[in-house]
């Protein structure tokens, strides 16, 4: 508690005699000992005199400027004072933002290899959490978003529902692994897997154990697209009515088309394609 009886911190004088020291007047009007503690207001009050003294010489200069100009003599651009903070302003504001975005961005990439410290991996896209306007297409303009033009964007549709899978154009653009998919729904070609002849959602005339093998297909491939970070659903194909005295598409392997009725104790086997992206 010595402090609340010796607010300045001075020590008490020794041997009962009075310590002469050198006392200046800080920026308060105080008087104050030289001492090291003292020094920060000391260096304060140097730097408010200092300030002082250039604003009266900028009074100065302002007071001659404005006789010569009502003297009419030609003067230069008027001079603002020196000892007057600027503000920020939103520039300085805007600046500061992108500095500590690009130390962040650099304290990532070094600590865990990623600008955006790994969150691509670990987050869900957040495009998939903005609202979106869902589109109905119809087969025909679906098919306009096949890859074939770079400036569109991809999409394909799994029994029904169409999906953006733009971000993967080298597996689902032209040359492509999965190319076929692009553009159209091809319901039929995850049960029989004929993907060159079958793209259509036309499931007429499957068998018992096509029909379990399309479900389970089709199953793997919507919640593939559904859970994929990158690609997002964008609306629903519209399919003209099915001719049912129109053929059925035959099958690309003779020897597997339904023409006789399968054991209905057979396991179906698991689906023709399995997916996996370049």
């Amino acid at each position: 508690m010595s402090w609340i009886m010796n607010p300045t911190g001075e020590h008490p004088p020794r041997n009962g005699q009075q310590e002469a020291e050198e006392k200046v007047e800080d920026y308060s009007g105080r008087k104050v000992s030289t001492r090291a503690a003292n020094q920060p207001f000391l260096a304060y009050t140097r730097y408010r005199e200092q300030q002082r003294q250039e604003h009266e010489k900028w009074l100065e200069r302002k007071k001659d400027r404005e006789e010569k100009l009502a003297k009419g003599e030609e003067v230069g651009p008027e001079e603002s004072d020196p000892t007057v903070q600027e503000e920020v302003g939103l520039l300085g504001l805007l600046k500061f933002i992108v500095y500590c975005l690009l130390f962040l961005a650099l304290v990532g990439k070094f600590f865990t290899g990623s600008f955006l410290f790994d969150y691509e991996s670990q987050l869900p896209a957040l495009k998939k959490l903005w609202p979106t306007n869902q589109r109905l297409f119809s087969e025909a303009g679906l098919s306009n978003f096949d890859g074939g033009d770079p400036k569109k964007p991809i999409y394909l549709a799994i029994d029904g529902d169409v999906y953006d899978v733009s971000e993967g154009r080298r597996t689902y653009g032209p040359g492509g692994s999965y190319h076929f998919m692009a553009g159209r729904d091809a319901a039929r070609a995850f049960a029989t897997g004929c993907f060159a002849t079958h793209r259509t959602h036309d499931v007429r005339g499957l068998s018992e154990r096509e029909a379990k093998v399309r479900s389970r297909s089709l199953e793997h491939w919507k919640n593939f697209f559904t859970n994929h970070k990158k690609y997002i659903k964008v609306g629903r194909v519209m399919h003209h009515p099915i001719d049912p005295s129109s053929p059925i598409p035959e099958h690309c392997k003779p020897e597997k088309a339904p023409v006789v009725k399968k054991e209905e104790n057979s396991e179906p086997p698991e689906p023709h394609a399995k997916h996996e992206e370049l």
